[in-house]
């Protein structure tokens, strides 16, 4: 025998080893999906589609929910801050204002009694800004309770329908 024989040979041996798999890939490549399940697969499809439509949008409602309570919280950060920094330069002013006064005194009972002035009007603008700083701090805290409520709220329902 020659060495031609002998590989054809051995590529027959192979090609009869593996002539069932051969034929279960024919067979396979003309086997038909029943109608049945291609519609099974399409409704699954579709519905998971559907949710994840429904979750994309329901995702975008919970960020712009959270986007406009931090944005709400960056501006009343802001009024604070200012009105602080008010708050201080009128503060600056007014001592300045009463260090003026005290030097225009001719006598020390008209200094005393410039100084008596100058406290007691500090106390009440004291007074006046604690009172005011409470009732806005109040008024804060319920309007970010009732915001993260309802952010709160409308996450579980977005949880729910996705």
């Amino acid at each position: 025998m020659t060495i031609e024989t002998e590989t054809n040979s051995v590529l027959n041996n192979v090609k009869q080893a593996f002539a069932p798999v051969t034929e279960a890939f024919t067979k396979l490549q003309n086997l038909e999906v029943p109608e049945a399940t291609r519609d099974f697969v399409k409704r699954a499809a579709g519905t998971a589609k559907d949710k994840a439509a429904d979750f994309q949008a329901n995702s975008e409602k919970v960020t712009s929910a959270i986007e406009t309570a931090v944005s709400n919280s960056v501006s009343e950060a802001t009024k604070i801050s200012r009105n602080v920094q008010d708050a201080f330069y009128a503060d600056v002013q007014s001592f300045f204002a009463g260090v003026d006064k005290l030097a225009s005194a001719k006598s020390l009972t008209e200094a005393f009694q410039v100084q008596t002035d100058l406290v007691r009007a500090h106390g009440e603008v004291l007074s006046s800004r604690a009172k005011a700083s409470t009732e806005y701090l109040g008024k804060l805290v319920s309007e970010g309770a009732k915001s993260a409520q309802d952010n709160f709220s409308k996450a579980t329902s977005f949880a729910k329908t996705a």
